[in-house]
């Protein structure tokens, strides 16, 4: 489980194909730190990071990043195989029994690809529109909790093809929404607890 709040930007390093999945390894050098990267301790093998909203599992890591396997399911449900070598990607490892929950429970199971359709400004902050699925549409709600490419973000208004936020400026300055463009693509993940009132009442 991770709570949306983005611990580091990282950067694509390779993406190598094999077997029609995917192993992306992620640079942490371009943080200007070691693998232990923003966290107070190192990675380990088996653990999990949401790469950009999707929950991936450390293979291998060294002094600069780390690598995860990509599998067919997660490359045709969220934005990964798009991805190009020097793109960045907000990281977030697994939150800890201690840990603020500072956004909302995020599962990093990534529900569907939005696309984000403008940018202006509001105030100090950005407000973002993004396009979304029909079939995310029904979970998401004014004032509900939506993540974002795994930012927990939340949603001022719905209308009848997506949802826009406001992004204050440190969020912007510290995810990966500093470098993204009006037409990019997004993973979407709807709040956990609408998704499973939205189950029940099937």
């Amino acid at each position: 489980m991770f709570t949306g709040i983005i611990e580091a930007v990282g950067r694509v390093a390779a993406m190598e194909h094999t077997g029609g999945d995917l192993r992306l390894t992620i640079a942490l050098a371009a943080m200007g730190s070691s693998c232990m990267g923003p966290w107070p301790d190192p990675l380990r093998l088996g653990e999990s990071i949401a790469v950009s909203g999707a929950c991936l599992t450390v293979v291998a890591f060294d002094a600069q990043g780390f690598s995860a396997d990509v599998s067919t399911e997660t490359l045709a449900r969220t934005t990964l195989g798009g991805k190009r070598v020097g793109d960045p990607v907000n990281l977030e490892r697994a939150l800890l029994p201690t840990t603020r929950l500072g956004g909302h429970l995020v599962a990093g199971h990534v529900d569907g690809v939005g696309r984000v359709r403008a940018v202006t400004g509001d105030g100090r902050a950005q407000r973002w529109q993004f396009d979304a699925p029909a079939e995310l549409l029904r979970f998401i709600a004014p004032k509900g909790s939506i993540a974002v490419d795994g930012v927990s973000l939340t949603v001022n208004r719905v209308d009848a093809t997506g949802f826009d936020v406001a992004l204050i400026p440190h969020t912007v300055a510290n995810t990966a929404f500093a470098h993204a463009r009006v037409g990019d693509p997004v993973n979407l993940e709807a709040d956990l607890i609408a998704r499973y009132i939205a189950r029940l009442h099937a």
